[in-house]
């Protein structure tokens, strides 16, 4: 019987050291803050990792399912503080997909899982949505394989487009198919047309990005929208939409704007230059040129373009690029006489762009512009080592990716260019700078130009 009561100590000894092994672990159970969950694509979150050990190795890792049903991917390398913390704004990435002090590296640098589709490229289609990104923190510098590990710890952060209260409107009127982004208010606001490039369909995402700052922004299509031919598409049909914009009634109908990427550039230019409709108090083109006159349908310009794509060049990887062809053309007498343009111009460049020659247009923009007396409405933003896609904040870069061709309806691998971290910087300096150029031309009083 004199041992029972030594038996009972070593019993009750060993619970309590359960016990205390429990509670020591819940207590350093790994914890990963990410902030805000919620907030629009174009604004930055925080992470912070707490409850490692000191100095220990973990991989920071993104993973969202696109709207196409693919997964994106990106991930960092990272050691833990003398306090057992990881802070994206403080320490740095050592390696991953991309390096140094960018918490929102992990959205910029992302790209598809392994064994993904060939040429992917990442766009939000369904904007009433928001983009989910699942963030996690594991144990060691990993690569690969994250399905079959354990995260220490995993959070959800939800990036929209669309800030609460801003209104989507169809616009199906006078052929004209588009959608309409109204801020949240009583309005009127100041208006964007929206129009972007040669790869067709109606995208929505910058226009509700741009809503969502305050902006009445209507996304254009163009190319062979429904109920009407690529032949009826010529200078009438944006004449219209710009007409619509105008005119309706949450819209400030003498603070308008238009901005273009890529043949919406050309567009911008070329409308802004000969319209008689179009007279904006500014317009942004992005990514575009002036030896692409938009002056007949698109119908022919498609044509046109067809005529010289024996200028397309390949490179190594099998790759289009697109450059060479309007670097070709001899199209001198033909360009935009942007001598003629009445209002600010800023125009939003990389200069690896690989599908238009955006930087020597600007060049040659700016000597027509002062020979003609309006040089002082010009602003041009040249990136260095960006590519063509210029798109919001912190959106993946491609630099190529699967595309059809309009004019020959061949489908492809086109370079659009840029390096990875270079082009994520000028996306974040331009679209800041997009911003407050808009803000500062429609809420100023009218001027005439």
């Amino acid at each position: 019987n004199s041992k029972w009561p030594f038996l009972n100590f070593r019993c009750y000894f060993h619970i309590y050291s359960l016990y205390r092994s429990v509670s020591t672990q819940k207590r350093t159970c790994p914890l990963l803050s990410v902030q805000p969950i919620r907030g629009l694509v174009d604004e930055k979150f925080q992470f912070v990792v707490t409850n490692l050990p000191p100095d220990q190795k973990v991989t920071l890792h993104s993973l969202h399912q696109s709207d196409d049903k693919d997964f994106w991917e990106a991930f960092g390398h990272y050691v833990s503080d003398e306090h057992g913390s990881v802070t994206g704004f403080k320490h740095e990435s050592l390696g991953g997909t991309y390096e140094g002090t960018e918490p929102m590296g992990l959205l910029w640098s992302m790209r598809p899982i392994p064994g993904s589709r060939h040429g992917l490229r990442l766009r939000k289609r369904d904007i009433v949505r928001p983009m989910e990104v699942c963030i996690s923190v594991y144990s060691g510098h990993l690569s690969q394989g994250f399905s079959q590990q354990t995260p220490l710890a995993t959070s959800v952060t939800e990036r929209w487009y669309v800030a609460p209260g801003v209104k989507r409107v169809n616009i199906r009127e006078k052929e004209i198919r588009g959608t309409l982004f109204l801020p949240p208010g009583s309005g009127p606001y100041p208006g964007v047309l929206d129009l972007w490039g040669a790869g067709g369909g109606l995208v929505e995402y910058r226009s509700a990005l741009l809503a969502s700052h305050g902006f009445a922004s209507m996304a254009l299509e163009y190319l062979a929208p429904e109920d009407l031919r690529l032949e009826d598409t010529d200078a009438s049909y944006f004449e219209k939409a710009y007409q619509i914009l105008k005119n309706h009634p949450m819209v400030k109908k003498d603070h308008l704007a238009v901005v273009g990427l890529c043949l919406g550039s050309a567009i911008t230019l070329s409308m802004v230059s000969y319209s008689k409709v179009i007279k904006p108090q500014c317009c942004v083109c992005i990514s575009g040129s002036h030896l692409m006159p938009v002056d007949k349908s698109l119908s022919e310009f498609f044509e046109e373009m067809k005529n010289h794509a024996d200028k397309l060049c390949v490179n190594e990887n099998n790759q289009v690029i697109h450059k060479n062809l309007f670097l070709s053309l001899p199209c001198q007498s033909a360009k935009v006489d942007v001598g003629r343009i009445k209002c600010p111009l800023l125009l939003v460049n990389g200069d690896d762009d690989q599908i238009l020659p955006a930087v020597e247009s600007a060049e040659d923009m700016a000597m027509m512009m002062e020979k003609s007396g309006n040089r002082h409405l010009l602003e041009i933003l040249t990136y260095p080592d960006a590519g063509h896609l210029i798109e919001p904040p912190y959106s993946p870069h491609f630099r190529a990716t699967n595309f059809k061709l309009e004019c020959t309806k061949e489908r492809i691998v086109m370079l659009w260019g840029g390096q990875t971290k270079p082009h994520a910087y000028a996306q974040e300096d331009a679209w800041k700078k997009i911003l407050a150029f808009l803000w500062q031309h429609l809420s100023a009083p009218v001027t005439s130009f």
